[in-house]
């Protein structure tokens, strides 16, 4: 009998460590049968600010979208999909304006020689946080039975998502559970890492074409900027809250939170059995090398200029400015004007000056950010 012979398609998957190398094995498999299904994209939502922002995505041809993010109440069809938990299928894109709007979005998958879309939501235990895209390089790509399989495709993918993003998300939640004991003796504050993981998040974005970042980079700089401090766990409490400067031999002592923040995440990532997580070196990076200088002057390893991990480099500006920014015990808050005078003036020597100028360029997104994360007046 011929299913004597048969073979799972879907066998190599569990061996795959990557969700980016897992969703391109998924499309393969889907393409030995399903050959004009031509895209697979993911997106994922922030409730904190209404942005839905590409992700993932395997294609045939280069993603017409990448780097973008739009606001999910500007978007009336998305929005409707997540409202109502109902997928949307669109077998011709050309006529695909119901709404008397074109999205950038649209316009471009279009533009991009894609001709039909399967739109899914991403939802697990009733919580929202993104979609999943098919897209045909035909019209009328998505019958009956194409449309059954790809169901059951989208909650695969939305299972691999979710389980990835909650894994980091549990590390993430327990070091920041001692960070917040760290926070309570120190003078930073929790609004202080919301506010600097959206600057990181937005410097990663506005210099990724020029650097070749993908939109998990982008993503993942947002969730691992916030633990730039975790070495200062096993700083004492006498040099941590001292008034007044560090004399030598304290502020010996202090530096070691770098290298001290890199060891904890090591022994983390192996508590958690996370080391296959996607681009975790740049959880390293950014708890090692966040205080090093363009001009080779800073610490732990005196490393200059290029040499110095990009997502330390663009921490170290959204760090900067966000300290420059906030009101402290021992310091009132400066405006973003002076603030972005003073990173200039860094620009160079001790910031990387890409970094400082798209920050400086995005003002508005600047602004927005501070508006939703302001300090309240205990900070």
């Amino acid at each position: 009998m011929s299913g004597d012979n048969h073979k799972d398609p879907w066998l190599a998957l569990g061996g795959i460590d990557t969700v980016s190398d897992k969703l391109r094995f998924m499309h393969e498999v889907m393409s030995e049968h399903m050959p004009h299904i031509s895209r697979v994209a993911v997106a994922l939502y922030d409730p904190d600010t209404d942005y839905l922002r590409t992700f993932v995505y395997s294609s045939k041809e280069d993603s017409p979208l990448t780097h973008y993010q739009a606001k999910l109440a500007d978007c009336h069809s998305l929005h409707e999909i997540a409202s109502t938990g109902q997928p949307r299928v669109v077998n011709d894109l050309s006529v695909f304006n119901q709404y008397g709007e074109e999205h950038e979005h649209t316009k471009a998958i279009f533009d991009a020689g894609l001709r039909s879309s399967y739109t899914l939501p991403m939802v697990w235990d009733g919580h929202f946080f993104g979609f999943v895209f098919f897209n045909g390089d035909e019209p009328g790509v998505f019958s009956e039975r194409v449309l059954t399989e790809l169901d059951v495709i989208a909650h695969m993918i939305t299972l691999l998502i979710y389980n990835e993003r909650t894994n980091v998300r549990v590390l993430l939640a327990t070091i920041r559970s001692a960070l917040d004991l760290t926070h309570s003796r120190d003078p930073e504050t929790g609004g202080h890492l919301e506010r600097m993981s959206r600057y990181s998040r937005l410097i990663a974005r506005a210099i990724a074409p020029k650097y070749g970042l993908n939109d998990q980079f982008v993503e993942n700089i947002l969730l691992f900027s916030p633990l730039h401090d975790l070495g200062k766990l096993v700083i004492p409490d006498s040099i941590l809250l001292k008034q007044g400067p560090l004399n030598d031999d304290e502020l010996a002592i202090m530096r070691t939170h770098a290298e001290e923040g890199r060891k904890l995440v090591d022994k983390l990532l192996k508590n958690y059995g996370l080391d296959g997580v996607e681009q975790v070196e740049m959880l390293k990076n950014i708890a090692l090398h966040h205080h090093e200088a363009w001009n080779g002057t800073g610490y732990p390893d005196r490393l200059v200029g290029g040499a110095i991990p990009l997502e330390a480099r663009i921490v170290a500006v959204a760090d900067v400015f966000d300290a420059l920014t906030s009101r402290r015990p021992y310091k009132e808050a400066w405006s973003n004007a002076d603030a972005f005078a003073k990173l200039k003036q860094m620009a160079g020597e001790q910031l990387d000056a890409e970094c400082v100028e798209a920050l400086i360029a995005n003002e508005e997104q600047v602004y927005e950010i501070q508006r939703l994360f302001k300090e309240n007046p205990y900070g």
